[in-house]
């Protein structure tokens, strides 16, 4: 389904924006006075398609994969821990959890990917492709196929989170080792070199550090060949949690469902989208500036201008819930605000 859907994603129809801003200067304050919300609100309005946006329900995908590049001791943490916080997200212990309650926001978790069957794992939804992904430093994460069932994962996700009656939704992510296939995307669809864009993810030291720069060039140089295009790409260098968020980006623009990305590991995915269409690009709203490296250079050469920075770099959705909050915000002030003429407050003149 990933060329109809890509098809199905609709651009925004910017003729909207006059109405749009139009109410926003008629609302009970100064013009412009509430800055970067209003720019939220009016990206809101045409991302959904209307002058008058309707606030639902809102959930937070958190996909889980594994990665053969974890061996290669890019992590300060051991491949393990992967399955174990999938359990403990399911348990609700999570700062994801956490952050989400708060947001009001429901956590679906995926396993799509995580070398462990999880027996007895309630309330896991179950969609893995494989037990975790090639070595990325000595093959392919992934063949086409694979690359093309995870993707078929995030787009069936989103669909159904549409019909379900959810407006807003964001991405997360838990895989021990992904900041490394992160930073060989970000390096390849940019595209730039990978010290750039490579850092030190759970915690490396200048040692780990340069190991992991050598692998993420070393990922770069063996699967040549494969970077011809996003979706090769992707399937070279990526990995299954990034695939099944890609395409919950795609399937979510294709119904005018808006998504809030959280931080860097979300950033190499929803490039994957807009790089396979450019017209996502309209529907995504970056919600914190990550810590780690590679970020600033997304950032700039993206021309994105996340909502927050509270020098977060967790992951797993984490960005995503507090930036629902602040979109939510935006579009009451939006939606419910008085006018100058239905307050009886004298306009400027």
């Amino acid at each position: 389904m990933l060329e109809t859907i890509v098809e199905k994603i609709p651009l925004v129809d910017k003729s909207l924006l006059k109405e749009i801003l139009a109410r926003l200067d008629n609302l009970t304050k100064p013009p412009g006075s509430l800055g970067v919300l209003e720019e939220i609100a009016a990206g809101y309005c045409l991302a959904t398609g209307t002058s008058r946006p309707l606030l639902g329900r809102k959930a937070i995908f958190t996909m889980a994969a594994d990665h053969g590049v974890a061996c290669q001791g890019v992590s300060a943490f051991p491949r393990e821990v992967t399955r174990q916080m999938v359990r403990n997200m399911l348990q609700g212990g999570a700062a994801v959890n956490v952050l989400a309650r708060h947001a009001g926001a429901e956590t679906r978790i995926v396993d799509i990917g995580v070398d462990d069957p999880l027996i007895g794992a309630q309330g896991l939804i179950r969609r893995k492709i494989r037990n975790g992904s090639g070595d990325i430093s000595q093959g392919p994460a992934m063949t086409l196929e694979e690359t093309r069932r995870a993707i078929q994962v995030g787009i069936d996700l989103a669909l159904e989170a549409a019909d379900e009656g959810f407006t807003l939704i964001g991405t997360g992510e838990v895989g021990i080792g992904n900041t490394t296939p992160a930073a060989a995307l970000i390096a390849a669809l940019l595209p730039c070199p990978p010290e750039e864009v490579t850092g030190r993810g759970t915690g490396l030291d200048d040692a780990g550090l340069k190991r992991k720069t050598d692998l993420v060039r070393r990922a770069l140089e063996v699967n040549r060949a494969a970077l011809a295009t996003p979706l090769e790409t992707l399937a070279a260098v990526g990995g299954m949690e990034f695939a099944g968020l890609c395409g919950l980006i795609l399937g979510a623009a294709s119904r005018r469902m808006p998504t809030v990305v959280d931080g860097f590991i979300s950033a190499a995915a929803a490039l994957c989208a807009c790089r396979i269409c450019p017209r996502v690009r309209d529907y995504l709203f970056f919600s914190h500036f990550s810590a780690e490296k590679g970020y600033a250079r997304f950032a700039a050469l993206m021309g994105i201008r996340p909502i927050l920075d509270l020098g977060m770099r967790l992951g797993e959705g984490t960005g995503a819930a507090l930036g629902m909050q602040i979109i939510e915000a935006a579009v009451k002030i939006y939606n419910e605000m008085a006018t100058f003429a239905a307050a009886g407050v004298a306009a400027k003149d």
